[in-house]
């Protein structure tokens, strides 16, 4: 039987012979016009060929990234392992890092108990995914960055409609540039219309002319591509992204209106991350296949407004944040550029150098964890191949599986390694009303381990605490978040995960870290016992951030 190439799938052929397939990316020539009509038992093959087609085609595209030495693509091990020994003794917390070159995964590593299989909090990295969403729209000819917002609208427009929103463009929206005096993304989140609120907003400048920094601009950008695709845009960039470069675990929150929220709220993998950013160093090729005009990479990727036109020279030399901003990405200083989000969520990509560096983390200073990799990484990247060297491999292996993150902050008067607050035990405290609305705590105590239960209006939440390791589980109680006052936050997400670490302070002080593996962030709640009551101090680690604050006391009983 000839060959028969049923379908092309990522740059390659899935070809039959027989009863025999293979892949390749060698296009098999046609079968003769003149072959003779397949038999019944032969149709029912070729049935099963297609079945199997499908189940391989998503293999074919989404093939795993190819992993080598720092060595072998031109980057020093040993420079890996000092920014790693750096950001770890800095007041970065690093969560994941994926560093690619060529293509090629050359280094990675997770802080305990963060993971490679995790998904994590990208906020305003969002951004980027939602203006690829747009270019998606604009290649399939279903808008263009010059379309006005209002016409995609007309229904929720306010009685009187400036100029200035008039002129609004969908371009205006990408470069950040509607003209807003101030951000409205602190007021209308709270709100159930984001739509009508949004165009509802004065426009105090021309569109196009000033940057502000606006998570709404970004919101709109989601809710345009909703209404002219019918889908959400998670659900659009599915078989157009996130099929062919392998996301599968991911996530993204939507507002009231049942709109993604564009600006913020999705969550994936750290090495996905990389994948996204490979694909735009790619110029909009995955695995030989142009999933997205490379015309659109160059666009979406290219200055068109400054933040700061009137910063010195001195300023925009030591900012990432002044070297011009594209398509909800930014330039970055050494000709890269990037997708950002709050906290330290980057997608770095180096054209010039075949490098794409992804990073999660939470930390205070953006800046200064940026300028760690200018520092150390970018440096040691070299044009050619440097000599094998197993020894300083063999470290930055070591340095990058011992990393852990660091959630006490202060030094515990004494190591207590089992509980002395015997008279606590499986003891129901009832709280006073507390912004958290925890209704009472429950306490138990072992050796190795503490369980708490917490009862709210709605349900009980039980986590699980241990002095060594991390515990994991999950709940549906929400922790802290730059976005935790937006209408609908996290409603419809699965369960969150989460890991406990607890320590005694002294013997009547339990300090009690509940970590958000998915997320920036982690709960500290300072637990006091007296003969005479209890009380809890609760912390945030975006409040503790820079000083100590406490974000309530509850008193019990």
């Amino acid at each position: 039987m000839a060959s028969v190439a049923l379908a092309k799938e990522g740059g390659c052929f899935l070809v039959f012979e027989g009863n025999q397939y293979a892949v390749t990316k060698e296009q098999p020539p046609l079968p003769s016009s003149t072959s003779s009509p397949p038999s019944q038992e032969g149709s029912k093959k070729n049935i099963m060929r297609i079945l199997l087609l499908l189940l391989l085609s998503s293999a074919l595209y989404s093939q795993p990234l190819p992993r080598s030495t720092p060595e072998k693509e031109g980057v020093s091990s040993a420079a890996i392992t000092s920014f790693l020994d750096a950001v770890s003794k800095s007041r970065n917390e690093l969560h994941g890092f994926v560093f690619l070159r060529h293509g090629k995964v050359i280094a990675e590593a997770w802080s305990k108990p963060y993971a490679d299989s995790l998904k994590h909090t990208m906020y305003s990295t969002s951004k980027s995914f939602t203006s690829t969403a747009i270019g998606f729209a604009v290649a399939e000819k279903k808008l263009s960055v010059n379309d006005k917002v209002v016409s995609f609208f007309p229904e929720l427009l306010p009685d009187t409609v400036s100029s200035f929103l008039k002129s609004l463009t969908i371009r205006d929206l990408l470069t950040l540039s509607v003209g807003h005096s101030t951000d409205p993304s602190e007021d209308i989140p709270a709100k159930n219309q984001w739509v009508k609120a949004f165009l509802a907003t004065p426009i105090a400048d021309t569109p196009g002319t000033k940057f502000l920094y606006n998570s709404m601009a970004t919101f709109m950008l989601s809710a345009i591509v909703q209404k002219v695709t019918g889908e959400k845009v998670i659900d659009y960039l599915e078989p157009r992204l996130f099929k062919p470069l392998g996301i599968t675990n991911k996530d993204w929150e939507t507002n009231p209106e049942g709109i993604n929220v564009g600006g913020w709220g999705l969550r994936i993998r750290t090495t996905d991350m990389a994948k996204f950013g490979q694909l735009f160093l790619n110029k909009g090729k995955w695995n030989g296949k142009q999933i997205i005009p490379e015309s659109w990479i160059t666009e979406a990727t290219t200055a068109h407004i400054i933040q700061n036109p009137s910063a010195t020279k001195e300023q925009r030399e030591s900012s990432d944040w002044l070297q011009g901003y594209c398509y909800q990405f930014w330039r970055s200083r050494n000709n890269s550029y990037r997708g950002d989000g709050a906290f330290g969520q980057y997608i770095l990509v180096f054209p010039e150098l075949d490098a794409v560096i992804a990073i999660t983390s939470e930390t205070p200073d953006m800046q200064d964890e940026l300028n760690l990799v200018w520092k150390y990484l970018y440096p040691a990247i070299s044009a050619t191949t440097l000599p094998d060297n197993p020894a300083a491999f063999a470290q930055m292996k070591k340095q990058a599986s011992n990393l852990n993150i660091k959630p006490f902050k202060t030094v515990a008067d004494s190591v207590i390694k089992s509980a002395p607050v015997t008279s606590w035990q499986n003891k129901t405290v009832t709280l006073q009303d507390n912004e958290n609305k925890i209704q009472t705590i429950t306490f138990s105590f072992n050796k190795k381990d503490i369980g708490v239960v917490i009862k709210t209006a709605s349900e009980n939440h039980s986590f699980q605490f241990s002095n060594n390791d991390w515990k994991t589980g999950i709940t549906n109680f929400k922790g802290p978040g730059l976005t935790a006052r937006a209408a609908n936050s996290m409603a419809g997400l699965p369960p969150l995960k989460v890991a406990g670490k607890y320590r005694w302070k002294d013997d009547k002080t339990l300090e009690l870290i509940i970590q958000y593996i998915e997320s920036p962030h982690r709960e500290i709640w300072t637990c006091y016992f007296d003969d005479n009551g209890f009380k809890m101090e609760t912390r945030n680690s975006i409040g503790t951030m820079k000083e100590d604050k406490i974000d309530e006391t509850i008193i019990g009983k």
